[in-house]
């Protein structure tokens, strides 16, 4: 290569670096920092201490110790339920049945207000199960407090820590653990001692992960919490915003606190996996020690995995279908009372119901397909390089993963509705499709890089030894090996964007409603059969979508297309 293609490659990467850099800042960056700047200058004087005092003043202590409490609790609860199936699946001959991981992705697919809805109609005073089990009124009483909604929260995230901690049992091979039985250490010694340490690192991103979920989930407060009278930030935070009379002031003290919190719970993160993360994978190969569950052993591990299947996708499941069939609600589960006129009110041509949905998807792909290039383009701009500008657009682009929804929302409003802005997005098509690339960038960012960490650089100076121009090298060799990648982030960006459900309430012009929007509604207004028919169809709907694409790029590497 002559130095003047060398010359000018540099010039447009470093050109891409600056843009990229330029992008992030303006969609992250400055959102964040106008939430600070709002809550530290309540009175257009400058008061670093405003925030403590607004929480402190206004009796809000109560509400900042309510999230971080139930943050720890689902943490713990997350464990106890992703710990032991992590190992099954990751040490015994179960991990061979791959379908378990795909059912086990049904939780994180349910909007979480859904499946807090569907365990308040089971468990509720002439719910579902007292319908069956008369005497089961104590239960229910003792199920509606802080401790169900923890079990309800652990159950729809603890998918997060499975998946992390499962790959992570799979890196640790069988050596090490053989090592230690030579020596004569016992099984619980060579757990404690050897596999939670090399866990430690992938543990502690899971932990990071969700505890910002959890504190940052506003649909089971907004519904179990509320029904039993325990609030949270985010809920405080939405009040504020959306309720007359609007007070930005509180909504930016609370939301820059809940932000400190997710930073302090994410440095503790960062100095864990920099002191206990080990290079295990290394040129020899290596093979996992695998464990056979006979007798006893097995039958307790395939009862511990069918009562999570039951207890995370079968009971809410059945709720929600169950819900959408009823005519009356309080004539309870018989063959007469069910019917499909909430079905066909919501699909009826014209209707508010199906202009939500339509509304939902055209958002959706419309945020996905953006989101996706912006990704892709960001993680080649990121590279493998280690370069100061690169890490700092690398923190940057996995920034809204480790920041609660609602704070960016707030951040994006704000700087959206600035009076030096030279146009305005706010109450546009624009500002939630524009708010959902924002919350949702991250993970296409991770796939792409993924993909990209994993060709060797050999093949693209292969290329332009044979004479291959940057564009050719792009569309012929980098754009192929990249593309799962890219559709990963496109599906995974488009299901979250389906369900998302805070910032639609925040920024969704007057006259719009999403599918989100649409079955909150209903709950609030107690036509919780119609609601409960939206979820069915909306989740149907995105599953098929999902079928479909994964089938035409299942065809299309058969092909060899």
């Amino acid at each position: 290569m002559s130095p003047v293609s060398m010359d000018s490659n540099r010039i447009l990467r470093r050109a891409g670096l600056l843009l990229s850099f330029f992008l992030l800042a303006v969609s992250i960056g400055i959102p964040l920092l106008l939430i600070f700047w709002q809550s530290v200058t309540p009175n257009q004087r400058l008061d670093w201490m405003a925030p403590l005092r607004t929480i402190t003043g206004q009796s809000l202590s109560g509400v900042l110790l309510n999230s971080v409490w139930l943050g720890i609790c689902v943490v713990a609860g997350t464990t106890l339920l992703a710990m032991p199936l992590a190992w099954m699946m990751a040490k015994t001959r179960m991990g061979l049945h791959r379908w378990i991981d795909v059912i086990l992705l049904i939780p994180f697919m349910t909007p979480p207000y859904i499946g807090s809805m569907g365990w308040i109609l089971f468990m509720q005073k002439g719910g579902y199960l007292q319908q069956w089990l008369p005497g089961a009124g104590a239960l229910s009483d003792s199920f509606f407090s802080f401790w169900g909604m923890v079990f309800i929260m652990s159950m729809h995230l603890f998918p997060f820590l499975y998946l992390l901690l499962r790959d992570a049992l799979i890196r640790i091979g069988g050596n090490l653990e053989e090592a230690g039985a030579v020596h004569g250490a016992k099984a619980g010694y060579r757990f404690r001692r050897i596999i939670m340490p090399l866990l430690l690192s992938a543990y502690g991103m899971g932990v990071m992960l969700v505890f910002v979920k959890a504190i940052a989930e506003f649909g089971t407060p907004a519904t179990f919490g509320r029904k039993i009278g325990y609030y949270v930030m985010t809920s405080e935070i939405h009040k504020y915003i959306s309720s007359w009379p609007i007070d930005f002031g509180k909504a930016t003290s609370l939301a820059s606190v809940l932000l400190s919190v997710c930073l302090v719970i994410w440095y503790m993160q960062s100095a864990v996996s920099r002191r206990f993360t080990y290079r295990l994978v290394g040129g020899k190969g290596q093979r996992s020690k695998t464990y056979s569950l006979r007798g006893g052993a097995g039958w307790l591990a395939g009862l511990y995995l069918a009562a999570l299947l039951l207890l995370s996708i079968g009971i809410p499941y059945f709720s929600i279908i169950a819900a959408s069939l009823m005519k009356l609600r309080g004539a309870g589960l018989s063959l007469d009372n069910l019917t499909l006129d909430h079905y066909r009110e919501l699909l009826s041509w014209g209707s508010v119901s199906l202009k939500a949905i339509g509304n939902s998807l055209g958002l959706s792909l419309a945020a996905a397909s953006v989101a996706v290039v912006l990704g892709a383009g960001l993680a080649l701009a990121i590279g493998r390089s280690g370069a100061r500008l690169q890490r700092i657009i690398d923190l940057l682009s996995l920034l809204p993963n480790t920041v609660p929804g609602i704070v960016m929302v707030v951040g994006l409003i704000l700087l959206w509705n600035a009076p030096w802005m030279p146009f305005t997005l706010y109450n546009t098509y624009g500002m939630v499709v524009l708010t959902y690339v924002v919350l949702f960038l991250p993970y296409t960012v991770q796939y792409v890089k993924s993909s990209f960490s994993q060709i060797n650089g050999l093949l693209f100076q292969a290329a332009q030894v044979s004479g291959a121009g940057p564009f050719y090298i792009l569309r012929r060799i980098l754009l192929p090996l990249i593309m799962p990648g890219i559709l990963a982030g496109w599906m995974m960006t488009f299901t979250i964007s389906v369900r998302e459900l805070v910032g639609s309430l925040l920024i969704l012009p007057p006259s719009m409603q999403t599918s989100a929007t649409y079955i909150f509604a209903q709950f609030e207004q107690g036509q919780v059969s119609l609601g409960m028919a939206m979820a069915v169809v909306s989740v149907g709907l995105t599953v098929l979508l999902l079928l479909g694409i994964e089938l035409l790029n299942s065809r299309r590497k058969w092909t060899g297309s």
